[in-house]
C-alpha cells in the first residue's frame, strides 16, 4: 500500500471511537521500522491531520476542520548544530535552553517557534499540559487564561503530553497538539483516541 493511502478513512467508520482505533493501527504500521523520532513526528502529524480532513462525519475540511496538528519538544532534545550561522555566531545555547519547547513536525499554517515553559513565565496550553503531565481539553481557546493564539481562526485546541517512562521515572519529551476551527470541536473521546496516539509515538521512537 503506497504510504499516503494509510490516511485514508473507510466510509463503514463513523463513531470517534472507531476512527482513533482506525488511526492508531494504520500509524503503528506506518512507524514499524523506523526508530528516529523526527522522521516519526514527521509522518505522525501528516497521517493524523490527513485522516481528521477525510473524516467528515466528525471533522472534514469545513467549518468543524483541525487546522493545525503537529508537536513541541523540549529544546534539550534537538541536535547540536554542527555548523555555524553564515553570521559566524554559536547558537548552541538557544538549542539547549531546557526553559522552552521548539516546534516541531506539524501540518498547518506556521506557528509559534517555541513555548516558554520556565517558572513564571510558561503561560498557555502547551506550557500547562507539558508542566501538568496531563492532557489539557479546551473548548474555547479565548476563554483559556493565557492562551497564545499562533492563529486566530482557532476555537477549541487539545493538548497531550508526551512522557518517556524509563523504569519508575518519568521523563517529559514535549507535547502533541492539535487546534479545531469550531468550538467545543473535542471532545473525551478524541481526549482517549489522541492519548494513545501519543504513546505509540513515544514508544516507536529512539529519544
Amino acid at each position: 500500500m503506497p504510504h499516503a493511502d494509510s490516511s485514508l478513512v473507510p466510509s463503514s467508520i463513523t463513531s470517534k471511537t472507531e476512527f482513533w482505533a482506525h488511526v492508531h493501527g494504520q500509524l503503528a504500521s506506518l512507524l514499524s521500522g523506523q526508530r528516529h523520532w523526527v522522521t516519526n513526528l514527521a509522518n505522525a502529524s501528516s497521517m493524523v491531520y490527513s485522516s481528521l480532513l477525510a473524516f467528515t462525519a466528525h471533522f472534514g475540511s469545513g467549518s468543524q476542520a483541525v487546522n493545525w496538528c503537529g508537536f513541541y519538544l523540549n529544546s534539550s532534545l534537538f541536535p547540536v548544530p554542527r555548523f555555524l550561522g553564515q553570521d559566524g555566531s554559536d547558537n548552541n545555547s538557544a538549542a539547549a535552553d531546557a526553559s522552552r519547547l521548539l516546534l516541531g513536525p506539524f501540518c498547518g499554517k506556521p506557528a509559534c517557534q517555541f513555548i516558554n515553559i520556565s517558572p513564571g513565565k510558561a503561560r498557555g496550553v502547551c506550557a500547562d499540559a507539558y508542566l501538568q503531565r496531563r492532557t489539557i481539553l479546551v473548548p474555547e481557546v479565548d476563554l483559556y487564561p493565557g492562551h497564545i493564539a499562533c492563529d486566530g481562526e482557532t476555537k477549541s485546541e487539545i493538548v497531550c503530553p508526551l512522557i518517556f517512562k524509563k523504569g519508575d521515572k518519568e521523563i517529559m519529551l514535549g507535547v502533541l497538539d492539535l487546534d479545531c476551527l469550531a468550538v467545543s470541536g473535542f471532545c473525551e473521546e478524541d481526549k482517549e483516541g489522541l492519548e494513545k496516539i501519543a504513546a505509540l509515538v513515544v514508544s516507536a521512537c529512539d529519544w
